[in-house]
């Protein structure tokens, strides 16, 4: 699999060959501009590769059409931001419930069972600028996990917190795997951050280094 970007068709990625197992958890790791974060959003149906195939769970994605790719993407992926993306008049559990509605579920019991397994139960009716840096990036991971998907690609989970929160939603990443079996894919810079991942794929100038 191969990646161009922009009107000068500028190559990110080279020869891509990547393949990630069911109930993996896998940190895509190197530094800032190596082409991982483009690599996410292959993965996550948000790009197509300008060469090459794409499978997720069997199913061939680079020919699919747009709206295909936004339902698997809907249905099957859970994300987690750097900058949480969480919006600020709404309280944590609305924050859940508009994700949900756009992908078309009626998820409140799951809603619940989400800010539970974060440990958020009791901050549902809180908003963002109410919560630590910590606390929304858990409402984030919550919001990620609660419709249940097969993968969750994390960009830098831990990009904007400090060493003691940094460690926290590493270990809170941990928990969600081992007990949902859930796909995790986390793109990192950090060495301290990629060891709690099961396998590291190391990156660097568009490639794949080792694996």
């Amino acid at each position: 699999m191969t990646f161009r970007s922009g009107r000068l068709k500028t190559p990110v990625l080279f020869d891509i060959n990547l393949e990630i197992r069911h109930s993996e958890f896998v940190a895509i790791m190197g530094p800032s501009g190596c082409g991982k974060s483009t690599l996410m959003h292959i993965l996550g149906l948000m790009l197509s590769p300008t060469s090459g195939k794409v499978y997720l769970d069997g199913c061939e994605t680079s020919i699919l059409r747009k709206n295909g790719r936004s339902l698997l993407r809907r249905e099957k992926i859970g994300f987690v931001f750097q900058r949480f993306n969480l919006l600020p008049t709404l309280t944590a559990r609305q924050n859940i419930a508009i994700a949900e509605r756009i992908r078309g579920h009626q998820l409140d019991g799951q809603i619940s069972n989400a800010l539970e397994s974060v440990g958020m139960a009791d901050k549902a009716h809180y908003k963002p600028g109410q919560l630590s840096i910590g606390q929304q990036q858990r409402i984030a991971i919550a919001r990620a996990i609660s419709h249940r998907p097969e993968l969750i690609l994390a960009d830098e989970p831990t990009g904007n917190l400090d060493s003691a929160n940094s460690e926290r939603i590493l270990q809170l990443f941990r928990e969600v795997h081992q007990q949902s079996g859930v796909t995790v894919v986390m793109i990192t810079h950090s060495p301290s951050a990629a060891r709690w991942a099961d396998r590291v794929v190391r990156m660097t100038d568009g490639k794949i280094l080792n694996d």
